[in-house]
């Protein structure tokens, strides 16, 4: 478990002391992540998958932009417009470090989608799964911040401004496990690769202005996702509705992030998830409680007698759920630490490959090579998108910069 100090940097030699002899205090990176490829303009930060955005501590205005941006590519299908600066070698020991980080963030997310697949299968209520997965993030960040005596101080105006981006997490969080419990873990992953179609639409409303080469590159990701959903052996309408509506969310969550949070610099990155795992389950419990609450106790012993009556089983694969939905989020927040936003976005991608070629290895998931073919064009789409939109983001830094 990371130990994480909310008033000093976790590390002093990066941070050191000011004239005064106070330490200075971490700042806020401009979207809320999860971990999902969004133009970085937004801050949009998979989430879950997810895969929900990332936050890091600055030292001083102009690497807190930087940050900002490395933030904002952690999100599931997050496309970074910051080039990537890992040009230099690094040490063996970073080298390793690196490639574990990495490893552990694969792992767990892998683990995660298999264990809440199972679970789903045997118990199929994702309002459930949803909110107990929240609930175990909460525990373990209120366990942490017991162990290390340091707790968030958060004040009434940064709560108000965190509801919104709760509200939209929730959102994404809740409709991506609907998904998962109506088709094959793989399906809603390649739609969830969609997510940078939303984002630049969702922009472009906004205001932001994409050349023409950003437009070009989502065309494979709508041309991909549109033949895999036709050939699909799993195709269910409601499978692919949580999908999409799970993209929206997150999108709409990295927008609201940017225009509420921005301002706030006292919590750092993992405490904010931490606080926004609080407040999105308090939003989910009741509506929980309230769609499918009444189903739960039936479904349980139905569970109980699809396991052989193994109530362990049925336990250690709900809380595995859990405990890999909070890992798998940790872990990508620590990969980000040592990458550039543009190194992240591939790996992210790299990691959506994994996950989906590893969930249909263990489903035995039936696939068509026309379903393959969809597949692979919509996540050659989103690395497509990540390297365009590194070099947009590129042109605007040397624009500033001149």
């Amino acid at each position: 478990m990371m130990s994480l100090n909310l008033t000093h940097s976790p590390t002093p030699a990066a941070f050191p002391k000011s004239t005064t002899g106070h330490r200075r205090h971490f700042s806020i990176p401009a979207a809320f992540p999860q971990l999902h490829r969004r133009n970085s303009s937004l801050i949009s930060a998979s989430a879950a998958n997810g895969d929900q955005s990332r936050f890091l501590p600055a030292q001083s205005a102009a690497p807190r932009s930087r940050l900002a941006v490395k933030s904002a590519a952690a999100a599931e299908g997050s496309g970074s417009s910051i080039p990537d600066s890992d040009s230099n070698p690094k040490p063996v020991n970073q080298t390793l470090k690196l490639a574990t980080v990495f490893g552990l963030w694969y792992f767990h997310n892998v683990i995660f989608n298999i264990y809440n697949k199972k679970s789903l299968n045997v118990f199929p209520y994702p309002w459930f799964l949803a909110t107990f997965q929240l609930f175990t993030g909460c525990i373990w960040m209120l366990a942490n911040w017991s162990i290390n005596r340091r707790f968030p101080k958060i004040s009434k105006e940064f709560l108000l401004a965190l509801l919104g981006p709760a509200l939209f997490h929730t959102v994404g969080h809740i409709s991506a496990c609907v998904s998962f419990s109506k088709v094959a873990v793989s399906f809603t992953h390649v739609i969830k690769s969609a997510e940078p179609v939303f984002s630049v639409i969702f922009s472009s409303f906004l205001g932001e202005i994409y050349p023409l080469k950003v437009w070009l590159s989502i065309l494979p990701i709508v041309f991909g996702c549109s033949l895999a959903a036709v050939t699909e052996v799993s195709f269910n309408l409601g499978g692919l509705s949580g999908a999409m509506i799970s993209n929206f969310g997150f999108v709409l969550r990295n927008i609201y992030s940017k225009k509420s949070l921005q301002n706030f610099k006292e919590i750092d990155g993992l405490n904010l998830y931490g606080l926004i795992s609080l407040v999105s389950f308090v939003y989910l419990l009741p509506v929980a409680i309230l769609v499918e609450g009444s189903q739960w106790v039936g479904g349980y012993k139905n569970a109980i007698v699809a396991v052989g009556g193994r109530s362990m089983e049925f336990y250690g694969m709900v809380l595995c759920s859990g405990i890999f939905y909070h890992l798998y989020n940790q872990s990508s927040y620590q990969a980000l630490d040592d990458i550039s936003p543009l190194t992240f976005s591939v790996g992210n991608t790299m990691k959506r490959v994994v996950v989906i070629v590893a969930t249909v290895l263990f489903f035995r998931n039936p696939v068509k090579p026309l379903n393959a073919l969809g597949s692979g064009i919509a996540i050659l789409g989103t690395f497509l998108y990540s390297q365009v939109t590194a070099k947009k983001g590129k042109k605007k830094e040397e624009e500033k910069s001149s």
